[in-house]
């Protein structure tokens, strides 16, 4: 069952499991897109079905009617609304929390996560954007030394912001297990994993 979910200030669509088996997932989109992402609707409607509790929601920035997320000195907010979504969804799973996102949504979890120990469970992080397209110089990793919780990656072959040996390398910082799920011909928008929420599920570390 799907519903419309706005407490604390946090909006989305819960989906609940006919068969709960007490665990949730939190998703959220990258800077370009929303909940109605299609690759977010359809891996979290596969979650449900598996049995988890899913909340695909909007960062704050969206819900405050903007096309794109703040500048990077006040992206804070946008990893406010993080934690207040994963609270939320506490309350109402008895189980593991992991809690990611597609692109930026997934870089500013693990942000969070990094900032503030114990927020997840676990981590999935669909197209992490590693870097700015042609600039692999500008890697986003500086926070990576602070990362403490397990995190899945699941990254196109063809995707810009980062190539699959460019992922290993930087997930080497990790003080934490990870994992990568290199999805052969995708690119940046993913759609490819979107038939593969059994693998994720699967490979999922928390």
């Amino acid at each position: 069952m799907e519903q419309t979910f706005d407490t604390a200030g946090v909006r989305g669509i819960l989906h609940q499991p006919e068969n709960p088996r007490g665990d949730a997932i939190v998703l959220t989109h990258g800077a370009g897109s929303s909940i109605n992402a299609p690759l977010l609707i359809s891996l979290a409607r596969s979650f449900a079905e598996a049995g988890f509790l899913v909340l695909r929601y909007d960062l704050p920035f969206r819900v405050e009617g903007r096309k794109s997320p703040p500048l990077p000195a006040k992206q804070s907010s946008d990893r406010e609304g993080i934690v207040r979504a994963v609270e939320a969804v506490r309350a109402l799973a008895r189980g593991r929390i992991v809690a990611g996102g597609h692109s930026y949504g997934g870089r500013q979890t693990a942000m969070a996560s990094a900032e503030r120990a114990g927020l997840a469970d676990g981590l999935l992080l669909l197209s992490y954007p590693l870097h700015p397209p042609g600039k692999p110089e500008q890697l986003r990793t500086s926070f990576f030394g602070d990362w403490r919780a397990p995190a899945l990656f699941v990254h196109g072959t063809r995707d810009p912001f980062g190539t699959i040996e460019e992922m290993q390398a930087a997930i080497r910082l990790i003080q934490a297990k990870t994992d990568l799920i290199a999805v052969q011909g995708a690119g940046h928008d993913l759609k490819k994993a979107a038939a593969m929420a059994g693998e994720i599920q699967a490979r999922m570390l928390f």
